[in-house]
């Protein structure tokens, strides 16, 4: 499964950890507020709801950066721009520790989101361009399983640090590691080098050429709407599931904190089998069919979670379909957006279909908290992801198969170069 590590090229493999390293920490960072939402709601004297906004407006102003920064990585190159979103990402985590009132916490967090949308975009479009098609998709799919690395990470420092520290002090200690991706740069700066096609479309460029409006031209309109929905649905079951997730297994199934940990432990550890199996499959048999399998499970395995009257035993043995499926849909994401722009508006076209999901997506959480005033929070999870990664489902099945597909960056040719042939899967 992982033969591919060493077909690649030292240049390769240093772009592969470059950006599994960033989006291990992005995710160490980003669930850490997940975990503080309890704290945060007895620090602040906020509602669900009030919790919800938090991550609502991280969500929109993330989107924001995904696509404005994408378009400046068409202009600036993927690794200056890489750069830039991973300072400003540290920054703005730093800061949010020292955040004395609740205004100020969701002015920082939105800072924040910025700069963690950015760096995504700038990273996806990096890694798939650095890479050669035929590993494209196990590349990819293995860099976003970075996610649970950091993921697992902000579990276990949140239950070492809450049994050293006060409640009070704790989330700050917790926000204050943001700082971590800052040092990053360094990497970057040593090992990772512009993909040589990307610094020929460049140089070829004028820059009155680079216009993020691009990706709404009439010729790939219908291939940004679908994505965006494609988009909007990954994103949207998601935030529904996994910002609550903790708040529901504590509230609602009165599990200790520890005990919310193991059970946090099993979906993480599945959601990076989930990732890999995706990565594997994506090559395999193709982007749509793929996308489509995980996220039909998706919804299946969120009802269950949710709605059946299950025991303890149970819902630890659920918990690694829930994590192993709903990590199969953004597995998929970055290859398949890659393979769908020309090389002249790719960031673009990447940052505005990944991150548009995060603009309307930033709706789910907050109305997952509205609708917990009226039913229990279980349900109100429940209904509001399963109808999302139902859209996944529905969506991708209008999308073109790009599976093998050349990332041409000639501006010389006006269409990518036609794709690979399908490999042999016997």
């Amino acid at each position: 499964m992982f033969n591919w590590y060493r077909d690649i090229t030292s240049q390769e493999r240093k772009t592969f950890w470059g950006c599994f390293g960033g989006w291990a920490l992005d995710a160490l960072d980003v669930q850490m507020f997940s975990l503080a939402i309890p704290v945060l709601i007895a620090t602040f004297g906020l509602d669900k709801t009030d919790a919800g906004l938090v991550s609502g407006v991280t969500l929109v102003s993330s989107a924001l950066g995904g696509w404005i920064m994408g378009a400046v990585s068409d202009r600036i190159g993927r690794v200056r721009a890489l750069q830039l979103t991973i300072v400003w990402f540290s920054v703005f985590t730093l800061l949010s520790a020292f955040a004395a009132t609740f205004s100020q916490l969701l002015v920082l967090k939105a800072l924040q989101g910025f700069g963690f949308g950015g760096e995504w975009a700038a990273g996806a479009v990096l890694m798939a361009e650095a890479i050669r098609p035929e590993h494209r998709g196990k590349v990819m799919g293995t860099v976003q399983s970075a996610w649970a690395v950091g993921w697992g990470g902000a579990v276990l420092l949140y239950a070492v640090v809450t049994i050293l520290l006060p409640p009070d002090l704790a989330w700050r200690v917790m926000f204050g590691i943001g700082v971590l991706p800052a040092f990053l740069i360094v990497y970057v700066r040593r090992n990772i080098t512009e993909p040589a096609r990307g610094l020929l479309d460049r140089a070829r460029r004028a820059p009155n050429q680079v216009n993020p409006f691009a990706i709404f031209r009439p010729d790939v309109l219908r291939v940004t709407i679908v994505g965006a929905l494609v988009g909007v649905g990954a994103h949207g079951g998601y935030h529904a599931l996994m910002t609550w997730l903790p708040t529901y297994l504590k509230t609602e199934r009165h599990l200790s904190v520890l005990a919310t940990s193991g059970y946090l432990a099993i979906v993480i550890i599945a959601f990076w089998c989930g990732c890999i199996a995706s990565a594997w499959l994506m090559d395999r048999i193709g982007r749509r069919p793929n996308l489509a399998l995980f996220a039909a499970c998706c919804v299946v395995t969120v009802l269950a979670y949710v709605f059946l009257d299950l025991g303890n035993t149970a819902m630890l043995v659920l918990g690694f379909p829930l994590g192993f499926f709903a990590a199969g849909i953004p597995a998929s994401l970055g290859a398949l957006f890659n393979e769908l722009y020309p090389g002249e508006m790719r960031g673009a076209g990447v940052g505005f279909c990944y991150n548009f999901g995060r603009i309307v997506s930033a709706g789910f959480p907050i109305l997952v908290g509205h609708m917990s005033r009226d039913m229990s929070l279980g349900t109100a999870i429940g209904v509001d992801a399963g109808l999302a990664y139902a859209l996944v489902v529905v969506a991708v099945l209008a999308l073109p198969e790009t599976r093998g597909k050349m990332l041409q960056q000639d501006l010389s040719s006006d269409t990518e170069r036609a794709p690979l042939p399908a490999p042999d899967i016997r």
